[in-house]
């Protein structure tokens, strides 16, 4: 479904290249919301035209504006040039039926023209530790690309990396071992990957305290860890599961299988599944056979001390060590088959990496590469890079325990959902299984939009108290004035007025085209999210739709409207813009109450 927006961009391309035989791509010809104090609803920029063209920037507007309204004249009823913007207005009956059309599908259709396959890979935890508020912002970031690739009618396939091996786990496993005594997480009363978590961090309080007393006899900092016993004691135990020790194996596939258990559970509270799961104890060898393909064709090269590299200065880089000189592989040589195997199961048109922006000199080292050995998958990875979360106190550190679990952060936004609830005092006729439901809804619809509303690259400082308002940018202000319109059209319903047929023999007010117009761009929006993987401009634009309704909503009667037409198309707007909250907030995996 095309936009007005894409269709002025279209029409636009189309008579530049009729009038001036200048070949411009529709999506990049500039049109936006006319500016008050002037009249008009969309806006052309024409003086970026001008030096190019070779033409006064006013000339080209009223050139392009007499062609748009001689050729469209039931969309376009007049127009005008200022200072190099062509200011166009749209006629009433393009905003009525728009109204009628959409309220009659009570959905709008996002489907583009061009269908893609994509692969999604997100979330990505270690088995050492439970998820955090940093994977909740990956996870609800994978969820809602994936949700936008879908909206639009993209097949997505869903995938997840676990890091389940490696001297992290082994930390993990040699405190279960040293202290633990056999103890379970049923036994303990805790989900399984916040038992482990436990051990992790005592694991790191034994080695601080090594690492102080070598420190004290004279050791640097870094020898003091390479040589602090508990180390040594877990590298030790890393060779024995490299050696596939019986014993070893067992106590590592228990550990894992507790904190598997509990990432379900974690995983089921905000709604992630995938399509498939790798584990890098299955996937750590990969590659190497691609490295000596490499080397065979002389994309690589070896070392004296038989170690195998990758020179990539002339993409402004350096060389990177792609294989040990023990013949061990590094992260980079795994990801490469890992790459190619995602490809040969699940054959796609891109696959886009959601990781943090410390990998982000990886991902890209990890693309020229696939490049470099010609690799199916190279040219469709992307990397959707995000900033950490921190807290008002700092980054988070595993090490140092002072990580915010994700299951604790979600319990803390239901409490405070219940507190903030309970301060607007209108849910005295909800019952405890209502009020548990909707405390949830606005929790969890809270928490996603604060981690979502910013711009992923962006660095978030997460604080559950700002999150819940009920008045600001947030989910709960959007929520709210869905539940609001849900109450209109319900009272609506028992007068029978949305039965009444739909006639307009008065000019919309101007608060009434506003809403339109917002409304109607509901598809560009939703495309552009999408093309960008940014949810944060659908996040915009859903609090943009609620503050104008609201004013629409103050400004107008609509129950109390003086005529039966107004009434039709005021609750027509009601309708269309629940629509495009529910539809919008059900893309970034947020419920919308129809009452609070």
């Amino acid at each position: 479904m095309k936009s007005l927006i894409n269709f002025i961009q279209d029409e636009v391309s189309e008579l530049l290249h009729n009038f001036y035989n200048l070949n411009t791509e529709g999506a990049q010809i500039n049109v936006t919301n006319t500016a008050a104090p002037h009249e008009g609803d969309y806006s052309l920029v024409t003086f970026s035209y001008a030096k190019q063209l070779r033409e006064n920037p006013e000339k080209i507007g009223q050139r392009l504006g007499l062609a748009l309204q001689e050729k469209h004249p039931h969309i376009f009823i007049s127009f005008n040039v200022i200072k190099g913007f062509l200011n166009l207005i749209i006629a009433d009956s393009f905003w009525i039926g728009f109204l009628k059309q959409t309220t009659l599908d009570q959905k709008f259709n996002l489907a583009n023209e061009k269908e893609c396959t994509y692969m999604v890979e997100y979330s990505s935890p270690n088995t050492n530790k439970p998820l955090h508020l940093g994977h909740l912002r990956n996870n609800f970031l994978g969820q809602t690309i994936t949700n936008l690739l879908k909206a639009t009618g993209n097949k997505v396939v869903t995938t997840c990396v676990v890091n389940d091996r490696g001297i992290h786990i082994c930390k993990s496993m040699l405190a279960w071992m040293d202290y633990g005594s056999g103890t379970t997480p049923m036994q303990s009363h805790k989900k399984g990957d916040h038992f482990v978590g436990d051990y992790y961090v005592q694991f790191n309080k034994q080695l601080q305290a090594e690492k102080k007393e070598l420190m004290n006899k004279g050791y640097s900092a870094d020898e003091a860890e390479e040589f602090a016993p508990s180390m040594q004691a877990a590298k030790n135990l890393l060779l024995q599961w490299e050696q596939k020790d019986p014993k070893t194996l067992e106590i590592w596939r228990q550990l894992n299988n507790w904190v598997y258990q509990g990432f379900d559970e974690t995983y089921k509270k905000i709604g992630t599944c995938f399509d498939k799961i790798y584990f890098e104890s299955e996937t750590y060898l990969l590659g190497k056979s691609l490295v000596q393909e490499g080397v065979n064709k002389k994309i690589f090269f070896i070392k004296d001390d038989k170690s195998i590299w990758v020179d990539l200065t002339a993409e402004g880089l350096d060389e990177k060590l792609l294989i040990r000189k023990d013949g061990t592989s590094v992260y980079i040589t795994q990801d490469i088959g890992l790459a190619q195997k995602r490809y040969q199961d699940f054959p796609t048109d891109k696959s886009i990496y959601v990781i943090g922006d410390e990998q982000n000199y990886h991902l890209q080292v990890l693309q020229l590469i696939c490049r470099k050995l010609d690799l199916p998958v190279a040219q469709g990875i992307e990397h959707l890079s995000y900033g950490m979360v921190e807290l008002p106190f700092g980054r988070m550190k595993s090490r140092e325990g002072t990580v915010v679990d994700a299951d604790d952060i979600i319990a803390e936004m239901i409490t405070v959902a219940e507190q903030k609830t309970k301060e607007l005092g209108k849910t005295n006729e909800f019952s405890s299984e209502e009020l548990k439901k909707l405390h949830e809804i606005i929790g969890m619809g809270a928490l996603r939009f604060f981690l979502l509303r910013v711009d992923a690259k962006k660095r978030i400082i997460f604080n559950p108290e700002e999150s819940i308002d009920f008045n600001g940018f947030s989910a709960s202000f959007i929520q709210y004035t869905y539940a609001r319109i849900q109450s209109i059209l319900r009272k609506a319903q028992e007068h029978n007025l949305h039965k009444q047929p739909f006639m307009q023999t008065e000019p919309l007010s101007t608060v009434e085209r506003n809403i339109c117009l917002l409304l109607e761009q509901f598809v560009s929006i939703v495309q552009g999210a999408r093309e960008s993987y940014s949810p944060s401009i659908l996040c915009t634009y859903l609090f943009t739709v609620a503050k104008s309704f609201n004013s629409f909503y103050a400004e107008v009667p609509i129950l109390q409207a003086s005529t039966i037409e107004s009434k039709t198309i005021r609750l027509a707007i009601c309708s269309i813009t629940s629509v495009a909250i529910a539809q919008g907030m059900g893309i970034l995996g947020i419920d919308v109450p129809s009452r609070m």
